[in-house]
């Protein structure tokens, strides 16, 4: 089957683009772009055929940048999830693999920051931590700084693509840190070529009527009594006002002819809003570099 361009977060060796080259391994047009919005934009205007953006990490939460986005701005449907496995290491050029103890700034993602807690309080209470926005941005701004005596915190792909040295592997506070990515295309019915799926979700958006007691307790009754598994269900703001929420609902299968549908039209019938954001196959990657 042949594929169009695949665009991503980036620079090269971000955890997204990490996600796609485990994904689109027999696809080598992946395009990086420079935000969560530019590569979504890019699904949108058809510069690229697929897009795949950070959702969800394990510790850290939503990245609301990408929900708030696909849900104000650019509703484009999700075709597919990559789970993928989270290492941070802290990495330094070469030449300053003997005296990297001694590095008197780290570079990282915010995140990556908040996910190395423990090892950064430990063993690096006087070096100085700055964030930047990826991992692999960090990483290169150290690649290009060899005069400097910084660090960065990123995945090992990283350390391979800008040729840096990983002076302390895993540092990550826990072992089970993983990232959610999706997967965007303008057509909600296609399929993902390469997705070796290890399950399907499907994913909703519901806004509740306003000054209805119970109405979250009826929304959650309407899955219940058909026995549909919510993986997740998260308010966000409408930004239309204070008290003003809408949900994001997963659940655990695909979409069928009968439970999913009959939920959803309770639902409307409740005065509830319901769309369909995605129903997809998820896939859970086995290690964090693909190469």
């Amino acid at each position: 089957m042949i594929v169009g361009k695949v665009g991503y977060l980036g620079p090269k060796a971000t955890f997204t683009h990490v996600a796609v080259q485990g994904v689109f391994k027999q696809h080598d047009d992946h395009i990086p772009y420079k935000t969560i919005p530019a590569c979504i934009d890019a699904v949108d205007n058809g510069e690229i055929e697929y897009g795949i953006v950070p959702l969800e990490n394990a510790l850290e939460g939503s990245v609301n940048l990408t929900l708030d986005y696909l849900i104000h701005e650019r509703r484009l449907p999700i075709v597919g999830e990559i789970v993928l496995p989270i290492r941070q290491h802290l990495m330094v050029h070469p030449s300053r693999a003997e005296q990297w103890k001694n590095i008197e700034t780290i570079y990282s993602h915010p995140h990556a920051i908040a996910q190395c807690h423990k090892f950064l309080h430990g063993e690096c209470t006087s070096t100085a931590v700055e964030e930047m926005t990826s991992t692999a941005f960090a990483a290169k701004y150290v690649s290009e700084h060899p005069e400097l005596n910084i660090g960065a915190i990123a995945n090992g792909l990283a350390a391979h693509e800008y040729g840096l040295h990983i002076a302390c592997p895993n540092i990550h506070d826990y072992d089970h840190n993983t990232t959610r990515f999706v997967i965007l295309h303008k057509d909600g019915a296609q399929e993902v070529p390469f997705l070796a799926g290890n399950g399907c979700k499907t994913t909703l958006m519901i806004t509740l009527p306003s000054d209805q007691a119970g109405a979250l307790h009826q929304v959650l009754s309407a899955f219940s009594w058909r026995k549909l598994n919510l993986s997740k269900i998260e308010s966000r703001p409408m930004k239309t006002g204070l008290g003003n929420y809408f949900f994001i609902v997963d659940i655990e299968q695909k979409m069928d002819e009968v439970l999913i549908p009959g939920a959803m039209a309770e639902l409307e019938a409740l005065g509830c809003s319901v769309e369909l954001l995605g129903s997809y196959p998820h896939t859970l990657l086995e290690t964090e570099i693909p190469l």
